[in-house]
């Protein structure tokens, strides 16, 4: 029993040993467990403050990113807005090159006045204020308008600055001073009255088909082209009278399309009508230096007429066959008459008014055969040379054709017309009727128009200046 409890106290003893040493491994233990416990908690504790810092950085990127946007986007609609007053801003062609500028703006200002938009302020010195797009966003552009580097008043710049927070973006286009070219140019033949060809009528085109397209108005009229026999055009028909149609007596070929589906595919109603300017018949009396005929010209003397005026009131009748050079100025009122052939070359000018068009005092009659061409060789008529593209502006005169009609270098441009002679006729511009009578094309009728290569901007017609946006020239900044 002794031993045994001393064997016992021995391996009791021994135990209180082992007892001891795990004690202190286990206390090693967890302090190593702590140890780790906070390494990991000081490394996750960096890496969550690393992540929300790169977190807060990701957001104010983002902001910034979409600030930078929105202020681009800002400055995009405020160039879209330029753009679109710019579009139909017209100044007049004889404002001076160095005031383009002021007179663009104040053009621009009036449009703006007119159309009652406030919150567009346009300063004389082509800046604009603050323009608000979005108050709740702070969404907001201004502008400035301004001559371009280099000096050059006819190229003008602007520049467009949208705002959004603290963010700008800037977008800078350029735009060029040009002649602006009226539409009624796209056409070949444009009345404000009915089309009327009793016959056979052939209108084609040398080039291409858009060349031979006609516009009729036909406002008061219900029957906007009458065709008496065979139909046979190139080109499209457009009429502006919504309520009123096409009456083709014949056989219908246009463009290439027969009967009804020609009709149905190439006559467009209630399309919108063109402008019909006027020319500005007073820029060519300075090249009226010659000769001027009155009541006590001897009419038969001389069948070569050069540079020449026709007073007012005078209503010659020419008996023989008459050559014009350069231009024959017709003042108002008169009724000139030539009983015989006319070889035009060159152009007539009359001084009539659209407004004020009265057939019984201003007409002009062509009962010989006529045709015309450039102006003639000689130093007499360099000045005019330049004024191409026009053959017969007589705006408020009726003019008829009687005899055959054979060429036309340019636009005829009157207030009334008809030709009930023969016509087999190449034709270079454009036939306008300004009156609202009809447009009379009687006889055998062939009307060739080739106006591919003709000049955009006729003599007589250089009557404004527009914008012309140059998308090669668009900058961000």
């Amino acid at each position: 029993m002794t031993y045994r409890f001393r064997h016992l106290g021995i391996k009791m003893l021994g135990g209180g040993k082992n007892m001891s040493r795990n004690k202190r491994a286990s206390r090693r233990y967890r302090a190593s467990v702590l140890i780790i416990s906070m390494i990991f908690t000081l490394i996750f504790s960096a890496l969550a403050m690393s992540m929300a810092s790169m977190s807060g950085a990701n957001v104010q990127i983002a902001s910034n990113l979409h600030n930078i946007n929105a202020a681009l986007a800002s400055a995009q609609s405020g160039q879209e807005v330029m753009r679109y007053w710019f579009s139909d801003l017209l100044i007049s062609s004889s404002t001076p090159v160095s005031e383009y500028l002021p007179a663009i703006i104040a053009s621009l200002q009036t449009n703006l006045s007119h159309a009652q938009i406030y919150n567009i302020t346009l300063q004389n010195d082509g800046s604009i204020s603050s323009v608000v797009l979005d108050s709740t966003e702070g969404l907001c552009f201004d502008s400035q308008i301004q001559i371009a580097p280099g000096g050059d008043p006819t190229i003008l710049l602007c520049s467009v600055t949208g705002h959004s927070g603290t963010i700008s973006r800037t977008i800078t286009v350029a735009y060029s001073v040009k002649p602006y070219e009226f539409p009624i140019f796209n056409f070949g033949l444009a009345t404000k009255g009915p089309l009327d060809f009793p016959n056979n009528p052939t209108v084609t085109a040398v080039n291409s088909a858009w060349e031979a397209d006609m516009f009729v108005e036909s406002s008061g009229d219900s029957t906007a082209v009458y065709v008496g026999g065979n139909t046979n055009f190139d080109g499209e028909v457009n009429i502006g009278n919504t309520l009123a149609n096409v009456d083709f007596v014949g056989d219908v070929n246009i463009a290439g399309d027969y009967d009804q589906t020609a009709i149905d595919n190439h006559v467009h109603i209630g399309v919108d009508s063109p402008e019909f300017p006027a020319p500005d018949t007073d820029r060519f009396i300075p090249y009226a230096t010659g000769s001027i005929i009155d009541s006590s010209t001897d009419l038969s003397a001389n069948n070569t007429l050069v540079n020449c005026t026709i007073a007012a009131g005078t209503n010659p009748v020419f008996p023989k066959s008459v050559t014009i050079q350069g231009v024959l100025f017709i003042e108002s009122p008169n009724k000139v008459t030539f009983s015989n052939n006319v070889d035009l070359q060159g152009l007539i000018v009359a001084d009539g008014n659209v407004v004020n068009s009265d057939p019984s005092s201003r007409s002009i009659t062509f009962m010989g055969n006529f045709c015309s061409g450039p102006y003639p060789t000689g130093s007499e008529f360099d000045a005019i040379r330049q004024e191409e593209g026009s053959s017969i502006l007589a705006p408020g005169f009726f003019t008829s054709f009687g005899g055959n009609f054979s060429t036309l270098e340019g636009v005829v441009a009157v207030s009334g017309v008809q030709f009930t002679g023969n016509m087999d006729a190449q034709i270079k511009g454009t036939i306008i009727n300004y009156s609202n009578s009809s447009t009379l094309v009687e006889g055998n009728v062939i009307m060739n128009f080739d106006r591919e290569g003709s000049t955009k901007i006729p003599a007589g017609f250089d009557l404004y200046r527009e914008l012309d946006y140059d998308p090669s020239t668009y900058s961000e900044s």
